[in-house]
């Protein structure tokens, strides 16, 4: 009873533990463009990112709630990123006194898919993940065949994450046909470094088209697995003649 008692006191604690949540606010500053920005996410997805060029809130979804107005309101950041560019000039004159420090940098990597199924011919849309990235100074422009494509495209802040890396999503509105290739093409053009992600699209098999080919796929190897079953029975049956006719000295008789 007493160990009944205490396992249910230790599974009557878990359930009450509550869910963990993170709410994060991440300001940064850097010598590369952008030069300052300000995001706040939950539990690594981002809620709101601000536009410091027309100082206002946005949300990450165009649909999304607005930012509310009695919270930090834009004139309350200035001193946030006075602060911010007063650090990152101290820690310059750090990094570049007589023992340089090495500088962090993250090799984005890129993935591109789609963000419904697939079907040629109807409109569609794209999208690129980069991850991995560090600092948050990257450009991502799209290709279809080798050419540059500008029209469609649409480019979401840079999202951070809990690793102290950012990400950030690249959208291309498409009306994929057999035969396209398009690429996402990440660039850091202060280390001239350039990844490609492609994606090109497949027709997918129809359900009845699949099912008649795997149902035919199926019956071909039941012939052959017959066949070899046929094949091993004779085989079997020619050695036990031969071994008969070895006991007696003369060859077997057929019919």
């Amino acid at each position: 009873a007493l160990v009944a008692a205490l396992l249910g006191a230790a599974l009557g604690s878990v359930r009450a533990e509550p869910l963990l949540h993170t709410l994060s606010e991440v300001l940064f500053c850097q010598p590369d463009t952008p030069s300052l920005g300000l995001s706040v996410a939950f539990d690594s997805e981002q809620l709101f990112s601000f536009d410091v060029p027309n100082s206002q809130w946005l949300p990450q979804l165009p649909d999304g709630p607005s930012w509310p107005a009695d919270i930090e309101q834009p004139h309350e950041l200035l001193h946030d990123a006075a602060l911010c560019r007063e650090l990152l000039d101290l820690l310059t004159r750090i990094a570049t006194g007589p023992n340089p420090m090495p500088e962090a940098k993250g090799i984005p990597v890129a993935d591109v898919f789609l963000q419904q199924p697939l079907q040629l011919g109807y409109p569609n849309t794209l999208i690129c993940m980069v991850g991995n990235i560090f600092p948050p100074a990257i450009t991502i422009s799209w290709q279809r065949d080798g050419i540059p494509v500008t029209d469609g495209v649409t480019h979401l802040t840079y999202t951070p994450t809990e690793d102290l890396g950012f990400m950030r999503f690249s959208y291309l509105a498409v009306t994929p046909h057999s035969g396209d290739i398009y690429a996402c093409i990440v660039t850091r053009e202060r280390d001239n470094i350039s990844v490609v992600a492609y994606w090109v699209p497949q027709d997918p098999i129809p359900s009845d088209v699949l099912a008649t080919a795997v149902c035919g796929a199926m019956t071909a190897l039941g012939i052959l697995l017959a066949l070899l079953g046929l094949g091993l029975l004779l085989s079997a049956r020619r050695r036990n003649m031969w071994g008969q006719w070895r006991q007696q000295g003369h060859p077997p008789r057929t019919h």
